[in-house]
């Protein structure tokens, strides 16, 4: 396995710059804060951005737990990879990656300063240091369900200029880590509550809302709800509507992953 290393210290843009790097030297798999990247999916690892402290971060990220350097490294020897691009804050860090995942021999140093400009890496680090965002080189789909409650956002990059119509995009994403607050923030159940039943007494051929059932789990929310209907309405598009609305507003207004919402239709009513 070939071992290239991407270096360059905190804010200045290695996870932004990293897929373009891999396309360049054909490299499939990333290692990035503690996760192992094959193109758009996370193979595994846990990421450092979920960490509660900058010292924990740091930790995850050099695999210094034994359950999560053993995952990595089974992925590895599954998947035997021919080439893997290993990002890190320094060439102390990514020397020690490499050795932890069973590789000492580096054949590429690759520093941030040889692919970007001091204007692009300045304005890395000042996004960094006031308003808190880091990249994450997957699409947001894959790492969601992580990063239930944070604020998460999606960065689309065009990645072919031409004038053909069928250009394609790379998709990084954009979060906020805990510990890149300023404090703590906590969304209560009744807060869910309040969004489901707003959204749903809107919904045509919704008459009441009796139940709303939340509960909180490591992938996010699961939501159950008993409902009335009203009679002459199809019932199953009615409710796969209601779930759609639900899980689209609970997730833009609270960063909160939706893992399943199920209705239960308690009665028909019939409107005079």
């Amino acid at each position: 396995m070939e071992v290239y290393v991407l270096v360059g210290s905190s804010g200045t843009g290695k996870s932004f710059r990293a897929i373009n790097v891999a396309k360049t030297r054909n490299i499939e798999y990333i290692i990035d804060d503690g996760l192992l990247i094959k193109g758009n999916k996370v193979l595994g690892g846990s990421s450092a951005k979920k960490e509660k402290s900058k010292m924990s971060a740091i930790k995850r990220a050099l695999f210094l737990d034994p359950n999560h350097k053993e995952e990595i490294i089974k992925i590895l020897k599954n998947e035997n990879p021919n080439k893997i691009l290993i990002l890190g804050t320094s060439s102390k860090m990514v020397k020690a990656i490499a050795e932890t995942l069973g590789s000492s021999e580096i054949k590429e140093w690759i520093f941030i300063e040889d692919i970007s400009t001091k204007e692009d890496i300045e304005a890395a680090r000042t996004h960094r240091i006031k308003e808190g965002k880091h990249i994450i080189p997957v699409p947001t789909f894959e790492i969601k369900k992580d990063f239930s409650g944070y604020f998460l956002n999606p960065l689309r990059m065009l990645k072919n200029l031409g004038k053909e119509d069928n250009n394609d995009w790379d998709e990084r994403s954009v979060v906020r880590p805990t510990y890149s607050y300023r404090g703590k923030y906590f969304i209560s159940n009744s807060v869910i509550e309040d969004l489901v039943y707003k959204v749903s007494n809107k919904m045509i051929g919704i008459s009441k809302i009796s139940n709303i059932y939340i509960n909180n789990t490591s992938k996010g929310l699961t939501v159950e709800m008993d409902v009335n209907v009203v009679y002459g309405n199809p019932i199953i598009p009615v409710i796969e509507r209601l779930q759609e609305q639900v899980k689209m507003e609970i997730e833009y207004m609270t960063s909160l992953h939706i893992v399943s919402i199920d209705v239960n239709v308690r009665k028909i009513d019939i409107m005079t």
